[in-house]
């Protein structure tokens, strides 16, 4: 998947940027108060993707 299409996602479902780390930018969902890293590749393995969009609450396509 795409980091943009990840990004996206995150912010539909009403994730935010909270901080920007050495090779990862941390994402916080203020409903859950859950934060999860991000790598910046330009490419997220699948499986990866969906385990980030899953422990921030964010229902997978």
């Amino acid at each position: 998947m795409k980091r943009s299409e990840l990004l996206r996602r995150l912010g539909a479902g009403g994730c935010v940027l909270l901080r920007h780390g050495g090779r990862h930018d941390i994402y916080l969902n203020p409903a859950t108060g859950q934060k999860q890293p991000v790598p910046r590749h330009n490419e997220i393995d699948e499986a990866l993707a969906r385990h980030i969009l899953k422990y921030l609450g964010v229902t997978p396509r």
